[in-house]
């Protein structure tokens, strides 16, 4: 509001100025989170290393669109909760592999032992 005198008016000029700048400020919000997004695809296509697959039945390209994402969520909850990058985990963790062998009904578990990073990386994640 303008004082004027005794009377009272509505500075327009402000009232347009507010409104522009909330406009602006929606905007760079809407982009924001467009850049995110867009980001999100960026790491699941290079970190993740997520590909194309060319599936053509809809259940396909869901189960696929379901794994990408589901990998891609798991991967900045390990972000956010230890504090490294994406790519920091998936090159620390990535050599890491279990596997089961099973011979004449006996059974033998392999183990990849974690180094010094790995180690730190599932220590914090098990906490």
């Amino acid at each position: 509001m303008k004082l004027t005198g005794t009377r009272r008016g509505v500075d327009q000029g402000l009232v347009d100025r507010v409104r522009q700048v909330a406009g602006l400020k929606g905007y760079v919000a809407a982009y924001h989170e467009l850049f995110q997004g867009e980001r999100s695809f960026r790491v699941a296509k290079t970190d993740l290393r997520a590909r194309p697959m060319f599936h053509h039945q809809n259940d396909s390209i869901q189960a696929h669109l379901t794994i990408v994402f589901t990998a891609l969520a798991v991967a900045r909850h390990l972000q956010d909760v230890t504090g490294i990058s994406i790519r920091k985990l998936v090159r620390a963790l990535r050599p890491l592999r279990d596997i089961t062998i099973r011979i004449a009904g006996n059974e033998i578990i392999a183990t990849t032992q974690p180094g010094p990073e790995a180690g730190t990386i599932l220590g914090t994640i098990t906490r």
